[in-house]
């Protein structure tokens, strides 16, 4: 099976979304400079760098989390556990301006240590990020798409202590960590495979 996406697809769903996953979901919290909360969960999500540390966003529209980002100059970037499953689904809702999703969720959260947004308590690990960059993808033709990109630095990182081994090492299964598929599919972290990497030839 071959398809050009420029052409369509021959589906009753576009397949796309299931072909890049399971995406890791980042729980975007931000304060706007009225003091406005907005929490949502984000698909387009990953880590690019590990020195320095970055995340990114991906926002589809001048949504309320690319808006507050931009305003503040940082988000926090929350996992979401199995047992956040639910409360999480529910921050996706579309709420009227003002009502925080944190406030209509019950989710208890503090100010971060270390960026002007709010923390999720429960969370199994939250990133605290300085925006680095906010841009718009390109297609090939160099057209902006209607995607915007949201760039943070890692300032700050929480885990959860109850997801820690012994070891010091973070347990994904344990906390049961929530990706995205496609469709309405989501995918549990209950099976972890360990291998070490080739040695050299």
């Amino acid at each position: 099976m071959f398809y050009s996406p420029q052409d369509g697809h021959p589906f009753r769903h576009n397949p796309f979304k299931a072909l890049v996953a399971p995406r890791p979901i980042g729980w975007i919290a931000t304060r706007a400079k009225n003091g406005e909360e907005n929490l949502a969960p984000y698909s387009f999500f990953n880590a690019v760098s590990d020195e320095p540390l970055i995340v990114m966003f991906s926002s589809g529209g001048e949504k309320d989390s690319l808006t507050f980002a931009r305003e503040s100059g940082c988000f926090v970037a929350h996992s979401v556990s199995e047992a956040m499953f639910d409360t999480m689904n529910q921050s996706s809702a579309t709420y009227p301006r003002g009502v925080s999703e944190i406030a209509a969720t019950g989710l208890q959260c503090v100010d971060a240590e270390k960026v002007d947004a709010p923390r999720l308590v429960d969370a199994p690990s939250a990133l605290e990020c300085v925006v680095t960059q906010v841009q718009q993808p390109l297609d090939r033709n160099g057209n902006a798409s209607s995607y915007w990109m949201v760039f943070g630095e890692v300032v700050g990182v929480h885990i959860h202590d109850d997801y820690l081994t012994d070891q010091g090492r973070f347990d994904s299964t344990k906390a049961a960590l929530m990706a995205r598929c496609g469709y309405l599919d989501y995918a549990i972290a209950d099976h972890i495979v360990e291998k070490k990497r080739p040695k050299e030839p």
